[in-house]
């Protein structure tokens, strides 16, 4: 007879009762949803904090991205779901109803953090989480930890996660209790046996199956589900919203701890047929191939004498997220950068001008070590392929005895920067420890913009009158987390939304650079000296045109020096990257030298030559592109490519084009230079000279 005090006291009574398949696969299925509710949730929450970017975008072409993002979201939680699965083989295992909780509450919760984080990280580089957050985690935690808290409310999303996991422990707490077996009738003494396990195994095999289905996330022969099946719609926004950013970071973490590097870029073309291509590419009337058997791109160069400039020395800035699209010499509105804009009247401005990468560390190797970013080769600086000797600026002025002088704001140990630039052949560095009494020290990053150039114009001034110099001039303040002097000298960005604080660093920084310029102006070397000054990389807005976003690529290039004007004139369409600055500076000094430059002389090129370039968006993925003139080809890694027409300037846009001739032609033209590329670094022939 049935014990009454038992049936007077429900969990006594559940605690004594065998699980039955029933109510475990509603426990899952309940559980499932549970989980699919909170990532359509999260997908809402990314959509609001980034409704800037929605612009005209109709309502139905969201609702076509959240109905994709079901099918992404369905995989990760059958993943998450599979102990629930597993469990169905045993009727111990059913049982432990406390351990499943646990489970799906810690690995809902990490899915959580992670949405909460990708709130922002989408905001700033347009982007699902990927390889970044690895790259971020690696490098110093006393910096990362605070460019996070002085640049995000990280208060607020921590009570958010301690909130949402409350609400997640009790909801499967309240699903458990709502699938748990009926007690028998009063009185009956009944006892449920389990299912046979023949029974059992049947009802897995059925439920694997469907899993398989949804894990696959299509019907269709051949691949499973993939990111590219969520690019269906004409907005870029959108069809990041389609895809889950925990599932991009499980493949970002694949991909860049494989150890067969799957992320680098297969070849794709006989070797011969590859090399051929870049040569006709890279190679003009001016170069004589060197040592064509084992290096692909090795030539000597002699600059046509008419094409040169009465230049010493040699000045790079490069300007931390000095984005195109707010800049505006280059047709934009807001008065970002009146002091750039004042600059370009008496130099030559590039209007299409790209880098090769979307942060400091790939603008810094492409434009001195002139070399591109690579698949796989995200972090050059930083990997073993990063000690190789490159044919950039330190290599070539090295060579014609200039001396050097690098000043940045902050640590030269972030990035690798002095281990690199050293080994390339820089010897003097002037960074974050060697500055007395600054105006202003970010806590995180380093001292101001204002402070690094008033230390810059000291260094220029020591090597007055001395040999021929270069150097290289780094900003940092236009970055998170923005920290700026008090008072600040430039009117505050307001109308500008999210994007408020970028914009004002960004103002700050191009009055430190029209200050630099002032003061630089009255010196003697100033009118013997070629000033180079370009962005690191751009920075997404409001308007994403293209799957490739542009406007984290289209950075301002300006060359100012003395009779510039007048041989070049003050504008150029020509399209450039930063592979290809240090052969144009080589160009305006004169006099032969070898190189092996993945870039040109932007000012020597054969008539009718629009230029191009390859560009690849930081991330672990194989995501390329290559422009040529106004057509931009987009090639996703296992996915078809797609061929753009753009335009800059005051209204930005881009449309995709049939043109199939076209298409093959920019197809092989890019994987000809990737695959080129990267077996040239990798064989460890990049450089002037094979090594020893």
């Amino acid at each position: 007879m049935a014990n009454p005090d038992a049936l007077r006291q429900p969990n006594a009574g559940m605690r004594g009762l065998q699980p039955t398949v029933k109510s475990h696969l509603a426990f899952t299925l309940l559980c499932a949803l549970v989980m699919m509710v909170m990532f359509t949730l999260l997908r809402v929450a990314l959509l609001v904090y980034n409704r800037e970017m929605i612009l005209d975008t109709p309502a139905s072409t969201f609702l076509e991205a959240f109905a994709n993002g079901l099918r992404f979201d369905l995989r990760i939680v059958v993943y998450l779901s599979i102990p629930l699965l597993l469990a169905l083989l045993s009727v111990k295992a059913m049982a432990q109803r406390g351990v499943m909780r646990f489970w799906l509450t810690a690995a809902s919760s990490l899915a959580l953090f992670l949405g909460l984080m990708e709130m922002d990280f989408y905001r700033e580089f347009h982007q699902r989480l990927n390889g970044l957050v690895f790259q971020y985690v690696k490098e110093d935690p006393k910096t990362v930890m605070s460019m996070l808290w002085y640049g995000f409310p990280v208060v607020r999303y921590l009570l958010a996660w301690a909130v949402g996991t409350g609400v997640l422990y009790f909801a499967f707490r309240g699903v458990d209790r709502a699938t748990r077996p009926a007690l028998p009738a009063a009185g009956t003494g009944a006892v449920r046996a389990a299912a046979p396990w023949y029974a059992r195994i049947a009802v897995f095999v059925v439920v694997l199956l469907v899993c398989v289905v949804a894990a696959r996330g299509t019907l269709r022969q051949g691949p499973p589900l993939r990111w590219g099946d969520a690019y269906t719609t004409d907005s870029n926004f959108a069809n990041q919203l389609g895809l889950n950013g925990s599932l991009s970071l499980i493949a970002a973490a694949k991909s860049r701890f494989s150890d067969e590097r799957t992320n680098i870029w297969k070849a794709t073309l006989e070797d011969p047929v590859a090399v051929g291509t870049v040569r006709d590419m890279l190679l003009t009337e001016h170069d004589k191939l060197v040592d064509p058997d084992t290096a692909p791109v090795r030539r000597d160069t002699t600059p046509p004498a008419e094409r040169t400039l009465p230049i010493k020395n040699v000045v790079v800035i490069l300007m931390e997220s000095f984005a195109g699209h707010s800049v505006g010499a280059l047709g934009r509105p807001g008065n970002i950068t009146p002091y750039f804009d004042k600059l370009s009247k008496e130099g030559l401005l590039f209007e299409r001008f790209f880098s090769n990468g979307t942060h400091t560390h790939q603008g810094m190797f492409a434009t001195m070590a002139c070399f591109p970013n690579l698949p796989g080769f995200e972090y050059l600086m930083q990997t073993p392929e990063g000690s190789h000797k490159l044919s950039g600026l330190p290599e070539l002025l090295g060579a014609r005895n200039f001396d050097d002088v690098y000043v940045y704001n902050g640590d030269f140990a972030w990035d690798n920067q002095s281990g690199f630039f050293s080994n390339q052949g820089m010897t003097t560095f002037v960074g974050r420890n060697d500055f007395v009494d600054p105006v202003f020290s970010d806590p995180t990053w380093g001292v101001s913009d204002q402070d690094m150039f008033n230390r810059g114009l000291e260094e220029l001034k020591k090597r007055e009158g001395k040999a021929p110099f270069y150097a290289l001039l780094q900003t940092l303040s236009n970055h998170t987390p923005y920290a700026l002097p008090t008072p600040l000298p430039v009117e505050p960005v307001t109308d500008r939304g999210s994007l408020n604080e970028h914009l004002t660093a960004m103002r700050y920084s191009d009055w430190a650079l029209g200050q630099f310029f002032e003061k630089a102006r009255k010196e003697p070397y100033f009118k013997e000296t070629l000033f180079v000054v370009v962005g690191d990389h751009g920075f997404g807005n409001e308007q994403q045109i293209s799957e490739m976003d542009l406007g984290r690529f289209n950075v301002p290039l300006l060359f100012i020096g003395p009779g510039i004007q007048e041989k070049f004139g003050p504008r150029s369409d020509i399209v450039g990257t930063q592979v290809d600055i240090v052969p144009t500076i080589m160009g305006r000094l004169g006099g032969e030298f070898r190189q092996q430059c993945w870039g040109r002389d932007l000012l020597t090129l054969p008539a009718g030559d629009k230029g191009s370039g390859v560009i690849k968006p930081s991330g672990s993925d194989q995501t390329v592109a290559i422009i040529s003139d106004d057509h931009l080809l987009v090639q996703p890694k296992d996915m078809p490519a797609k061929v753009w027409q753009y335009t800059l300037g005051a209204n930005p846009e881009a449309k995709v084009v049939n043109d199939s001739a076209h298409e093959a032609e920019l197809k092989q033209k890019l994987e000809s230079f990737l695959q080129t590329a990267t077996k040239s670094l990798l064989d460890n022939t990049a450089g002037v000279a094979d090594p020893k």
